[in-house]
């Protein structure tokens, strides 16, 4: 190996910690780009020891074995073998292992060995197996593998310390190894041989798994039951969006209020004019109609890190595999549609590990149903102009209108799919193989970590792409000014309220204004964005309220319930965001299936506006 540089590649079953510990070794000295060719990341750091030597680190996808059956695992083993011409081959392997779930790991370990390249196993989590009970002859194990075997704990401080000591070690070494060049993938033999040889090791060096307490038992019988366990799953969504409403109320408020203090201070402070408009009307107006949103985004993703982290996530996989698969979706969808929840950009990529091509495209098609954290911010503006706060047989009526939103998204979804089963015949079924990982607490660090990200992608994406969209809508919104005489509000006269009239001929039917209108169409860069238009449009129509109070009490007062609730109905089932139409060409290939999802969506959006405008007129004229 050179002495300059090592090519190290860490290899691992999924959520065996391998992420963390390229985390751990490589700190903020990383980056992620895509394979040539592919849409899989690659992510790549560095690391110098305290030797000096530099170490090139490649974090490859999860794999359960070198015989892929999904993209993700075909680049794990093209990489691992050289065959990638952009990608050289790695120098040594680490093979990252779960020391709670050690044998299909070691069987990945074996079939890795056969590589001919140098190894590292990194037992990792190696203080929750201990904690729990298992117990493994680590110096046996390295003897029976023929390579060193290290305890690391990916999410400590220094947990890979020893993991860089060995690197070092075998740098310095000079190795006879040499690279397979005839590997071949194994046979149902060789499968077989390499289980018994697994099994093998694992009782050479007395590996020991804790018996499981009877209250884990019992927990599980309960919360994986088909009737029980799917009401205590509706249960925790259901307090989780009463919580999204009633727990960000006070920081909401005090956001709200600095927002709208900053406006009345630049409208205070400057001369009439452009640069004053664009600061209160088309920046202030605009970007803080969306920032004062992120309560509840954080809210709702502490929900889901804390259950991800917990171990109940894939519970819950396994308890809507058989309503999943009634539909026409193979159990592997429920992480990618998960996923979709926060955005539907990785929730679309994460169905690469979906092996059937027509699983992954039904899959594909319906993610973009799945509510989204974009979505938030609008429907928590319209819930709070027209829904009362107040409470509804103990529970507050706001939080249940948000659960009934998701409901639906989800409802749409699966019928979309089912529509999808029937057009494309068959009755297939598929199975839902999973590990069920323990019980454990969150951890605060992770939680805290996780929150940070969300908050910062949400903050950029106001600092970057809304706050664009924002000067550019104020310009548009602005010019052409007025003509002589002109007795309307300026933004009627400019480019977008030309174009906002044009369309609301369109929208009329489903209750939308030219305003809506507007703000529609900025909205196809980022759901959120939406909010910020309107704020933006209503300030410029010469309605301050819409910055120096609250933007809802604003359509509140000038827009129908009937309107409303059809808008609620329409950004239930509208388009995503433009990238996520990219991301599907890209991850399909095609111009095809965005057009389709485009298309039908908007069909959808439509119908289910128009329903819910005209049955809401038909009840407030009853």
């Amino acid at each position: 190996m050179s002495a300059a540089e090592s090519r190290i590649a860490l290899i691992g079953l999924p959520n065996c910690g391998k992420t963390a510990l390229f985390n751990r070794v490589t700190g903020s000295r990383q980056k992620v780009a895509n394979y040539p060719g592919v849409t899989v990341e690659r992510k790549e750091g560095y690391h110098r020891s305290a030797s000096g030597r530099r170490y090139r680190l490649l974090d490859l996808p999860g794999t359960y074995s070198l015989t892929p059956t999904t993209l993700d695992e075909a680049i794990t083993r093209d990489v691992a073998l050289g065959r990638l011409a952009s990608e050289p081959r790695p120098d040594t392997i680490v093979l990252v292992a779960d020391a709670t779930h050690l044998p299909l790991s070691l069987r990945l370990a074996l079939e890795v060995k056969r590589l001919g390249l140098p190894m590292i196993v990194a037992l990792n989590m190696t203080d929750l197996a201990r904690k729990r009970g298992y117990s493994i002859d680590r110096e046996r194990l390295s003897k029976e593998l023929g390579a060193p075997v290290v305890e690391t704990i990916a999410v400590a401080r220094g947990g890979a310390d020893a993991l860089i000591r060995y690197l070092d070690e075998l740098s310095s070494e000079t190795t006879t190894l040499t690279p397979n060049s005839e590997w071949r993938e194994p046979s149902a033999e060789d499968v077989q041989q390499t289980h018994i040889e697994a099994t093998r090791i694992l009782a050479a060096c007395g590996y020991r798994e804790p018996a499981r307490s009877d209250f884990m038992t019992s927990v599980d019988r309960f919360l994986l039951h088909p009737f029980f366990g799917l009401l205590v799953l509706g249960v925790l969504l259901f307090f989780v969006f009463q919580a999204v409403f009633s727990w960000a109320s006070l920081p909401m408020d005090l956001i709200d209020a600095g927002v709208a203090a900053l406006g009345e201070w630049v409208r205070g402070s400057m001369p009439d004019g452009p640069l004053r408009s664009l600061l209160a009307d088309g920046i202030i107006a605009g970007v803080g109609s969306v920032i004062v949103f992120l309560p509840q985004i954080i809210i709702l993703f502490a929900f889901i890190l804390a259950l991800e982290d917990s171990g109940y996530l894939p519970r819950a996989a396994y308890l809507l595999d058989r309503v999943m698969g009634s539909v026409g979706l193979s159990g592997r969808a429920f992480i990618p549609l998960l996923s979709s929840f926060a955005c539907a950009i990785p929730g679309i990529m994460a169905t690469r590990t979906i092996p059937s091509v027509r699983d992954r495209l039904a899959t594909i098609m319906v993610a973009p149903l799945m509510t989204c954290s974009a979505r938030l911010p609008v429907y928590a503006l319209l819930i709070a102009a027209f829904i009362p706060d107040r409470d509804l047989g103990g529970f507050n009526l706001q939080g249940l209108v948000l659960f009934a939103l998701y409901f639906a998204g989800v409802a749409g979804a699966l019928l979309v799919a089912w529509t999808l089963k029937k057009f494309r015949g068959g009755n297939d079924t598929h199975l839902l193989m999973l590990e069920l990982p323990d019980y454990q607490w969150p951890r605060l660090g992770n939680l805290a970590y996780g929150l940070w990200e969300r908050a910062r992608l949400f903050l950029g994406r106001a600092g970057g792409i809304i706050l664009a969209l924002m000067v550019v809508l104020w310009f548009l919104s602005t010019y052409p000014a007025p003509p002589v005489g002109a007795t309307g509000a300026p933004i009627e006269y400019s480019f977008a309220g030309q174009l906002g009239r044009a369309l609301a001929v369109v929208l009329a039917p489903i209750g939308f204004n030219w305003q809506i209108s507007v703000a529609l169409i900025p909205g196809l860069a980022a759901r959120e964005v939406a909010v910020g238009a309107l704020g933006t449009v209503y300030a410029l129509s010469g309605d301050e309220t819409a910055v120096s109070t609250a933007l809802s009490s604003v359509i509140a007062s000038q827009w129908s319930l009937a309107t409303g609730l059809a808008l609620l109905a329409w950004y239930v089932f509208a388009p995503q965001c433009l990238a996520t139409l990219a991301v599907v060409k890209r991850e399909t290939n095609s111009w095809r299936y965005p057009l389709i999802m485009t298309v039908y969506l908007f069909g959808l959006a439509y119908l289910a506006a128009f329903a819910t405008y005209r049955l809401a007129l038909w009840f407030s004229v009853g």
